[in-house]
């Protein structure tokens, strides 16, 4: 009984380390695949933003202040160029990330 227990609870404990697996990468920082659907949850939220103009920069600040934003995006608010890599990360297509067939996303 006590090894059929201890089986099952290694087997749901992997389970639950390879849902984490995936990683985006970007600016040299490393986020999960959960943290970035929630990144692009929140922008889709805002509203369509076109193309990208100095609006963009308005968009990032406000996202790094939003208090939904995942916190591993606070390193990445805190570097040069955050809207551009917050602008990336929100395009990012999950679909493809999810069978890392996109080269921004490892860990598969």
């Amino acid at each position: 009984m006590k090894t059929a227990l201890a089986t099952i609870t290694l087997l749901v404990l992997a389970l639950g380390w390879t849902s984490q697996a995936v990683q985006v990468e970007e600016n040299g920082l490393s986020f999960s695949l959960e943290a970035v659907k929630r990144l692009q949850e929140l922008t889709e939220s805002r509203g369509p933003t076109g193309q990208q103009s100095p609006r963009l920069k308005a968009s990032s600040v406000s996202l790094c202040a939003d208090p939904m934003l995942p916190q591993e995006f606070l390193p990445l608010c805190k570097q040069r160029g955050a809207s551009a890599s917050l602008a990336r990360l929100a395009v990012v297509p999950i679909d493809v990330c999810e069978i890392c067939a996109f080269a921004a996303c490892t860990g598969c």
